[in-house]
Formats: C-alpha cells, structure tokens, sequence
C-alpha cells in the first residue's frame, strides 16, 4: 500500500534518471567532436562553443541528480510516515498476541528509509540504461557491441552469484542477531538477579557463543561478497582497458576514428558502472529485502483495525459469556468456559491460588486477550467491537508487573495526553498519591527514567493507580495492587477503591490478601481457570473460612491475611 502510494515519486525519479543518463553522453560527445572536428580543423570558436554547451549540460546533469536525490529523500520520508502509524499499531498487537517485545518493526522501517537514500537504488535506476549505452557502442561499431553486451553479461552473472553465495548467511546472521538483541533486552530487565546470584559470566559466556556465530555467518558472507565485489571492480576496469585496445586495433584498420576508440572506452565504463555498483551494494539489497519481507509479514498477519462505529460512553455493566482464553504463546487455555455479570457501580474481589488464571481473565475482560470462544461484553457490546482509543479513557488497569513509562510523572497520569493539570491532581488525590509526589525533587515534573526502577515498588504502584483512575473510568481493573504496599500504603490503597467506587465505578480487584477484600461485594474464586465459587462476599469467605475483614476508617490499621 505505502509502495503503491509511492509510486508517483518512482516515476518522477525513473525521469531525472532518464534525463541525467542521457546527458552522461554529453562528455562522450564532446570528446568526439574535440577529437574528430575542433583538432582536425584548428577552431577556437567551435572549442569555445562546445566547451560552454559541455558546462551548462554538465551543470543541469548535477541539478538533476540533486532534485533526485531530494524526491527519493521525500518519498522514503513518506513511506515512512505513511507506515509509522501501522507498523506501530501491529507492533503492538503482535506483543500483545504474541508475547515480548517487537521494537524490530520500527528498526526494520528506519532502514528501509535510509537504504532507499543511499546509492544502491540509484544504480538500480540506472541500471536499465545499459542496452542504450550497448546499442550507441553498436552504432560505434558492432565489436564495441558484442564486447559490451558479454563484459554486461558477464558482471550480471556475478551479482547473481554474490546472491547466491551469501543472501542466505546474511539472512541467518540477521535472524540470529535479532533474537539476541531480544535477549540481551529481556535479560536487563532482571540485571539485579543477574548481579546478585553471580550468572554474569554464564549469561555472557552463552551470550558471546551466539555473538560468535553471528560474526562467523557475517565473516562468511561479507568475505565472499567482497571477493566478488573485487572481481567484478578489476573485471570492468580491465575491459574497459581491452577495449581501448580494441579501439585502437579498428583505428589502425582505419575502421573507426581515434575519437570513437576513446569514446567506445568510455560508454563501456559508463555502462558496467550501475551494474558494478549493484554487485558492491548487493549486501545493502539483501539487508533491505529482509526489512521488507519482515514488515510485509508482519502487516500481513496483523491487518489493520476496522473503523468501528461510536458507541456512548460506557456505564460499566460488564459480562462474559462462557469464555475461553489461550495465553499469547501457550497451547492450553488458561481460562476454561468463565461466565459472570457485574453490574455498574459494583466490586468483585478475585481470590485464588497461583496460576488459577485471575490474570488471564482481568486481560480477557479488558479486551487485550482475545477470546478463543465466548463472548466478554460491555454495556451489551462485544469488548473487541469497541474503538480503542475511546473505550481506552474509559478503562483503568494497573498490571501486576507495574510498568512507568519514560517521561515526567504527570505525564504519566494524564496517559500522555493533553497536560491538564486539575484532572492530574485529582486523580493522584484520588490514588492517595499526592502528597508522596509533592515530596519529591521536582514533584509532578519528576522525570521517570528505566521505567521508574530509581523509584520503590511501592511508589511506582501508586503512580501507576493515579494513572489508572485518571479521567472518568468506568471499569477499573487491580491486579494485586498492595503486593508492594506497606501498612500505610494499603490503608490508602482501601481509601482509594473507596472514593472509585463512590463514582459508580466497576472495580476488579485481584488479591491474595484478605484485608483489601472489605471494600468488594461479591468474592470469585478461581481453580485452574474455572469458577470454584462466586458469590456475596461474606458467604464465600465464610466458605473458605477466613474471617471476614471489618470495614474500617481508612486509616486505622488492617489485617494482611492471605487467602
């Protein structure tokens, strides 16, 4: 689509290249007449004359070759912009789907763009050139013809032997490569770990294995698309040497004129120039191709969203409906035929031991897990038939693995929207993190770094519950929000799910702590994926015989019994 969009710039492109090739003549031209005319007859006036047409010619060829450049300049910054917002969107769906990061996508755009800068795309517009350069040489005489289309041939057979020997290793190299970096990225997030239990060097030692063996791939492939780059340079530079003599033979035979002996050098030099420029760029087309087949695939196998059709504000009223859920990369579902209906304005508490699938189902319900089978609704509405960037203000999550992103801290509340500073305030208010961020260096213009690792678990949990009640949400979904809060903390966690709930907010709240559980109505309880019990919640604590949390005042002190 960005290829087809683009085509318009190819063909004002594929026109300079037309225009400058065939004032790349000029030169060859000038030299004839010099030779063959101005030497013969001793006239200054006709030197003077070609010499000031050879100038400006020359001059319009270079304001040529520059608007050219500035068009593939503006076209590649096209193709970006028009893939940008894709290749970002199916990015973040293919995490999403897939599990791990894919920032390889936005690599793979930004080289693309720069390779379609660079001088391997011009030889490759004026590579087509070759059979005029050919059939001038014919016009020359026929030798020059013969000898120019085998020298051609020639050189064409050894770019095709330069893919053949080492696009392959490249592609290896380029694929290996690109897992490590994922590697190297998800062993930095557990660098502490790493340190503290010595496995830096295990880490490395593996890690310096696979660099090896992408150097031994890269090794190969460069030294043998170099040693071809080196035979097709020194065979274009000795044809073109044999020609001369060529020319020189047919001079002597009074066949041709000495003008045309040098010229017919020249068009030959002038023709296996693009076509040697193609063999030493080889390495650049082969990286370029994988850019593309990758982002191709990638486009391929995450389509672009469809527009969906406004839908009013939600109330909350959320259900679902005998579903199924599969984890990004897992073969067996995590969630097996959940029904439940929570009403606006309703809490649910979500107990249950590890890996029952409490997790699974807060994604499910949000609409960032698609459903294998069943249905999750929202005020009656398919969740996935919901525009995202209109549901998203309605919608407040905070994950279990609590993740800042790069910026100040009221950017991070506000979502990186529009800085509005009552509404931030608020919510930080409404978190009870407020007077925490005023403590800080530069309070809510604190930059967050590293994803806010220079902050305590504790603080970057309740940044991330002010970003979470930010706005008007309608459904707020916990996933262990106190599993880094102190006695403290929890009370004003407790606090906070109080005053949420007051606005008529649907709240999910996952737990393992008892204490947190004063603030739910009903209790559901979970065993590998399934429904162990679901109910108001004093009766199914009482199933499970743990004593009932008290609702307190916010700040008196609670009990931190698991369940």
């Amino acid at each position: 689509m960005a290829l087809r969009g683009a085509r318009q710039y190819f063909g004002y492109v594929a026109l300079f290249s037309a225009a400058i090739n065939l004032l790349m003549l000029v030169p060859i031209i000038y030299m004839l007449q010099v030779y063959d005319r101005v030497i013969s007859s001793g006239s200054l006036p006709t030197l003077s004359m070609l010499t000031l047409l050879l100038v400006a010619l020359l001059l319009a060829m270079g304001g040529f070759e520059w608007v050219r450049s500035r068009i593939l300049i503006a076209c590649s910054n096209r193709i970006e912009r028009i893939l940008r917002r894709r290749v970002s969107e199916a990015s973040l769906r293919r995490s999403l789907s897939f599990g791990g990061s894919n920032a390889q996508a936005y690599a793979d755009l930004t080289g693309l763009r720069q390779f379609m800068t660079g001088n391997g795309l011009f030889a490759l517009f004026d590579a087509p050139w070759f059979p005029i350069y050919i059939a001038v040489m014919f016009l020359f005489h026929p030798w020059f013809g013969v000898a120019g289309l085998i020298a051609g041939s020639i050189m064409v057979c050894l770019a095709f032997v330069n893919e053949a020997v080492s696009s392959k290793r490249l592609q290896e190299a380029n694929a290996l490569s690109n897992q490590i970096s994922l590697d190297i990225a998800g062993n930095l997030r557990f660098a502490d770990v790493i340190y503290a239990m010595g496995m830096e060097n295990n880490i490395r030692q593996r890690q310096e294995g696979q660099f090896d063996e992408v150097l031994n791939l890269q090794t190969e492939a460069s030294r043998r698309s170099g040693m071809l780059a080196n035979i097709s340079k020194t065979f274009r530079i000795t044809v073109q040497s044999l020609i001369l003599g060529l020319g020189a033979f047919l001079a002597l035979r009074q066949e041709i004129t000495p003008g045309m002996m040098i010229a017919g050098s020249l068009l030959l030099g002038r023709a296996l120039a693009p076509v040697d420029q193609l063999v030493n760029n080889w390495k650049g087309f082969a990286i370029a191709r994988a850019q593309y087949d990758r982002l191709d695939q990638l486009l391929a196998a995450i389509p672009a969203e469809l527009n969906h059709m406004s839908l009013p504000a939600p109330l909350g009223n959320l259900s679902a409906e005998q579903i199924v859920v599969v984890p990004p990369g897992a073969k067996l579902p995590s969630i097996r035929g959940v029904s439940m209906q929570l009403e606006a304005g309703e809490v649910l508490g979500i107990v249950g031991p590890s890996a029952s699938g409490k997790s699974s189902l807060a994604r499910a319900l949000l609409g960032i897990w698609p459903t294998l089978s069943g249905k999750v609704r929202l005020d009656g509405a398919e969740i996935q038939g919901w525009d995202r960037e209109e549901l998203g203000v309605y919608i407040g999550y905070l994950p279990q693995e609590i993740g800042l992103l790069d910026g100040k801290i009221s950017e991070n509340i506000c979502r990186f929207g529009a800085i509005d500073s009552e509404r931030i305030v608020s919510a930080a208010k409404l978190a009870g993190v407020h007077e925490l961020i005023l403590r800080l260096p530069q309070g809510y213009d604190t930059e967050i770094r590293n994803q806010g690792y220079s902050f305590s678990g504790g603080q970057r949990q309740r940044i991330a519950l002010a970003r979470a009640m930010y706005g008007e949400p309608k459904v707020l979904v916990l996933d262990e929000p106190n599993s880094n809060l102190d006695e403290l903390g929890e009370r004003e966690l407790i606090a906070a799910i109080q005053r949420i709930r007051a606005r008529h907010c649907t709240v999910i709240l996952i737990t393992h702590r008892a204490s947190i559980l004063q603030t739910v109505d009903r209790i559901m309880v979970m065993r590998e994926g399934q429904i162990a019990a679901l109910g108001p919640r004093d009766r199914v604590l009482a199933e499970l015989k743990v004593p009932v949390p008290v609702p307190s005042n916010p700040m008196a002190k609670t009990a931190t019994e698991s369940v």
